[in-house]
């Protein structure tokens, strides 16, 4: 009899470690193939295992239901109470935990960042994928670091944090780390190589590697049938109307330009230079000062992820590039971050140069008042980088952020 079901899939890195953990330990569990985010998972009866429909979810024999994927990896584990895989001590348990909450929090959603939008699982935008890859890169150079002095990541043998390590990154390794990365990291690739190839880890997974990295391929356009000649018409088609210009065209040119304000902004010290010359160039006729603050910061979670989704946002705003400039900035930390910022918008109002990008609505505008000392210290604030900034009664610095000019 099966020790419990687990749902997931067996490709997906969470489901794959919970499944080698439980064969290292002889531990039999049903896989029921689930799919990440279907609609079968918002059922009442999923939500009592797993309360936000995600996988891998545990449900034993017994009855008992656990959600998260380290705390089911550890719990399979310690099924077999001669196990090896937690170590020895409670600091290698500690060391454990700690490895697998690092490649879990602060690797995966950075690889993922990487090759989901390569495979066309997520939009592409070449920018934000270049810069995800600097960042994914950047966190398993600590794994590089801390194993090029160690065999394993905790003692001298493996345990569950190199199970579940080496589980997280098998689509990595598949993708994006090519021949030339493992050349150049020789350590993770023996230590990934040396766990992929336990008889307990290939009796669930083949783990494969990619010669180079996968490249986008952007999605061919459907070839549209070509019109039948139209029959000549009795009389002469009025001429197309013209299209339709950007609703803030109408306002005219105005006397500040924002091309001006970039210019200056870029080449000065923000709170020495640029911001006394733009007050007093500044023209409250033509232009409106706007908060830009996300709505759901409760759903943000890695600050990078938070940064890519300003880079998307303002990426969507092209088409209103000449009549906005700001700021906008990550603050926090990972699971505790906001985003906030500030905008120059031509015009009194804030839809219609932002509506223009079709996730302008995540974000709250609130209009500034330029004569009032505190929001002048709140635009200063946010366009100089420097300082934190305040929510619900907490003191957030800054992590990272993106100008729109």
């Amino acid at each position: 009899m099966a020790f419990g079901k687990l749902y997931g899939l067996a490709e997906n890195g969470r489901t794959l470690s919970i499944l080698v953990a439980a064969k290292h330990n002889d531990l039999e569990l049903e896989l029921v193939q689930t799919q990440p985010n279907a609609a079968a998972n918002t059922s009442a009866e999923y939500r009592k295992v797993q309360p936000l429909g995600k996988i891998p979810a545990f449900e034993g024999a017994n009855g008992f239901t656990l959600s998260e994927a380290i705390a089911i990896a550890i719990y399979v584990t310690s099924q077999n109470e001669k196990t090896t895989l937690l170590g020895k001590t409670k600091q290698d348990y500690a060391s454990i935990v700690r490895w697998m909450s690092f490649v879990n929090s602060d690797v995966l959603g950075r690889f993922a960042g990487w090759y989901r939008p390569l495979l066309g699982l997520d939009p592409y935008n070449k920018k934000t994928v270049d810069e995800t890859a600097k960042a994914a890169k950047s966190a398993l150079e600590v794994l590089e670091k801390h194993l090029t002095e160690n065999t394993y990541l905790v003692g001298e043998r493996i345990t569950l944090a190199d199970v579940f390590a080496a589980s997280l990154l098998t689509r990595a390794f598949a993708t994006v780390l090519d021949k030339e990365y493992r050349s150049s990291n020789p350590a993770v690739t023996r230590w990934f190589t040396t766990v992929v190839n336990q008889d307990s880890f290939k009796a669930v997974h083949q783990a494969k590697f990619a010669d180079e990295c996968i490249k986008y391929t952007a999605p061919k356009k459907e070839e549209k049938p070509k019109p039948k000649p139209a029959a000549p018409a009795a009389e002469e088609k009025p001429a197309e109307a013209p299209k339709p210009k950007h609703p803030l065209e109408a306002l005219g040119r105005p006397t500040l330009i924002t091309d001006d304000v970039k210019r200056e902004y870029s080449n000065n010290d923000v709170r020495t230079v640029f911001m006394p010359w733009f007050w007093q160039n500044y023209k409250p006729e033509e232009y409106s000062l706007w908060t830009v603050d996300y709505k759901y910061d409760s759903e943000l979670k890695l600050t990078f992820m938070a940064n890519n989704l300003i880079g998307g946002f303002h990426a969507r705003l092209e088409a209103s590039r000449k009549y906005l400039f700001g700021c906008q900035g990550v603050y926090g930390a990972n699971y505790a971050c906001v985003i906030r910022g500030v905008f120059l918008v031509r015009g009194q109002e804030a839809a219609p140069a932002f509506s223009v990008g079709p996730d302008w609505e995540s974000y709250e505008f609130k209009k500034l008042d330029h004569t009032s000392e505190a929001d002048r210290k709140y635009i200063e604030d946010i366009w100089s980088w420097e300082a934190p900034v305040t929510v619900d009664g907490k003191t957030l610095e800054m992590v990272d952020g993106h100008v729109f000019k």
